[in-house]
């Protein structure tokens, strides 16, 4: 059996046998958000596999509609936690996507533009997204975005142009390399028990500054001395999802070098898309003699930032007999939950703030309907999604939702905003930074 697989072909680059994995079971049926929508068994990870399986035995040719079905895929992980053949979903839903652009199937003179000028120009050096957010903070503080949302110029736009300047982020003040220095200490009167990288991430900080100063903050607060250079690189997640392999393995690498794994006890992300990703860079360099066992390495250091306060034990913040109670919900980011397994760590964290009273959130590990830029190009099935979602936090009666990963952030504010609701939406380490900032003040 072993010797027959072995002389089956690679597809897209992938060993057939991880396309053999898939038993068929159907457990992956009632997780899978697309499926559970549609019914349809092409939309459902188990038809997905067939299809590409298919595809590499000659039995159909690459489509369309498969290059379609493929992106209309999430790319949750739901199926890989429900799964119990353990199949790599992950790994065949990346190389598909990678079969799909080399196929050139999806081509059209707009998708083409969008692309080169997105995942090919402005996601490969974060100074250009960060010039392209100055503009938009420009656009914003001058009045210039209220006076035209406020006038009836967007009604004379496309249905679906509004719908997307409505999803425009606020853009902070100040964009992470103002708020957080190049080396921070450990908090005063702490010793550095650790030395650790913190990357600040693309939309994180375009949108979420204030977010990696809270980390870094809280990082230092627990003994430990964090780097975090100016210029950093996006970690390759976009361009890995979006079929773009090579480009990928040239962020990775970029990565190696500007955050050297065997100087530092971790490597921390606090976005739960990017954090899975980037513990995975061996399977993008392992052909390379040289970088291959740097890559196994950094894989083992990369930690998301709830894994790695539990793991060396945080402070918890000191109660504060005057606070009232606020009732908080926690949606999982898919990737964080199915992609890092990571998944008591931050209600650990949320428990360990005393005003906080957690409340379980049904269907937390649901997707919302962010998926990186899935909102963006499946807007039908992302609203459906954050309909279920919303629906499910007001169930909670919850003050606040606590969510790690920066697309779901943007996902569930935009949603809330839409519907004129005041729920709160905050990264679980702002609630315990907030914690320590009010132990400061007394």
């Amino acid at each position: 059996m072993a010797e027959a697989l072995s002389n089956k072909p690679r597809w897209a680059g992938l060993e057939y046998a991880t396309l053999q994995q898939c038993m068929h079971c159907g457990l992956c049926l009632s997780v899978c958000p697309t499926f559970s929508e549609t019914k349809r068994e092409r939309h459902s990870p188990r038809g997905r596999v067939a299809l590409a399986r298919a595809i590499a035995d000659g039995k159909t040719p690459m489509t369309k509609a498969f290059a379609e079905e493929i992106y209309f895929c999430l790319g949750c992980l739901a199926c890989t936690s429900a799964c119990p053949a353990g199949v790599d979903y992950a790994t065949i839903f990346e190389h598909a996507r990678a079969e799909t652009e080399k196929s050139g199937l999806l081509n059209n003179p707009v998708r083409n533009v969008i692309r080169k000028t997105t995942v090919h120009w402005l996601f490969m050096d974060l100074r250009r997204l960060l010039f392209l957010g100055w503009f938009i903070r420009l656009y914003q503080r001058l009045g210039i975005q209220w006076l035209i949302r406020s006038s009836r110029v967007m009604k004379l736009m496309p249905k679906r142009l509004q719908e997307l300047e409505a999803m425009t982020p606020t853009i902070p003040k100040k964009f992470s390399s103002r708020m957080i220095r190049t080396t921070t200490p450990p908090k005063e009167g702490r010793s550095a028990r650790y030395r650790v990288a913190f990357l600040t991430g693309c939309a994180q900080d375009l949108i979420f500054s204030q977010i990696n100063r809270d980390c870094v903050e809280v990082l230092s607060w627990n003994g430990c001395e964090v780097y975090s250079p100016k210029h950093q690189y996006c970690c390759g997640s976009l361009h890995a999802h979006n079929g773009e392999t090579e480009l990928a393995r040239q962020l990775a690498i970029k990565q190696l070098e500007q955050f050297p794994p065997e100087k530092f006890d971790a490597i921390i992300s606090n976005a739960g898309g990017c954090g899975s990703h980037m513990k995975h860079y061996h399977a993008f360099l392992k052909d390379d003699p040289v970088l291959g066992p740097r890559a196994k390495l950094w894989d083992s250091k990369v930690k998301d930032i709830h894994e790695w306060l539990e793991e060396i034990g945080f402070e918890p913040p000191a109660a504060n007999p005057h606070a009232s109670k606020i009732k908080v919900t926690y949606h999982e980011s898919c990737h964080l939950a199915h992609g890092q397994k990571v998944t008591q760590q931050p209600r650990s964290i949320l428990h360990s703030i005393p005003n906080l009273e957690l409340i379980e959130l049904p269907e937390s590990d649901w997707c919302c309907g962010s998926a990186g830029i899935y909102n963006i190009t499946q807007p039908v099935m992302a609203n459906k999604l954050l309909d279920r979602k919303i629906a499910n936090i007001l169930k909670t009666g919850a003050e606040i939702v606590a969510n790690g990963n920066s697309g779901c952030l943007l996902q569930l504010s935009n949603g809330m905003k839409e519907r004129k609701l005041s729920i709160r939406v905050a990264h679980p380490i702002t609630l315990l930074a907030e914690a320590y900032r009010q132990r400061e003040k007394r």
